[in-house]
């Protein structure tokens, strides 16, 4: 009898382990549509808000880092909010928008993306710059939203910063 309730028991646990919940399978194209529309907020955030419209969409975690463009080390959440509070002063209009993006699904909550952002800016004496950024990072559905967790931004064709 104690057998047969082991056998019993190692069924039910593997069954419950392997049964599907439907709300929880890997939906590659949910996950990119749903990127791609935040993707689209941030850049329109940021149009109307500038650049401390980003702060909603980067992860406050101590996951979080970035490279930003010129720099060749990893920043921290705060690094990374004190720049944008500092740059955000000395622009009138920033807009953002995809040349090219990718965005490679891992799991429900985590994905890769790579791009090509053009730039526009305007800065407070109404110098125009207009600039490509390559960038590619990862992305982790936090229940806020979608979050830039990690990554690295460059200006293309631009030197390094020392």
């Amino acid at each position: 009898m104690r057998k047969l309730s082991y056998v019993v028991l190692l069924l039910f646990i593997t069954i419950a382990c392997n049964s599907s919940n439907t709300s929880t399978d890997f939906n590659k194209d949910r996950v990119t549509k749903n990127v791609l529309s935040m993707f689209d907020s941030y850049h329109y955030d940021i149009s109307k808000e500038g650049l401390t419209a980003e702060f909603k969409y980067l992860d406050a975690s101590d996951d979080f880092f970035w490279v930003p463009p010129g720099y060749n080390s990893t920043l921290s959440y705060d690094s990374i909010r004190h720049i944008l509070e500092k740059s955000a002063k000395a622009f009138q209009t920033v807009i953002f928008s995809w040349d090219t993006i990718q965005v490679f699904p891992l799991t429900n909550e985590i994905a890769n993306f790579t791009g090509i952002v053009n730039s526009h800016m305007v800065d407070t004496s109404g110098t125009s710059l207009t600039f490509k950024i390559i960038e590619s990072g990862t992305l982790i559905k936090r229940k806020s939203g979608w979050k830039l967790l990690s990554g690295q931004s460059a200006i293309l064709d631009a030197p390094p910063v020392e």
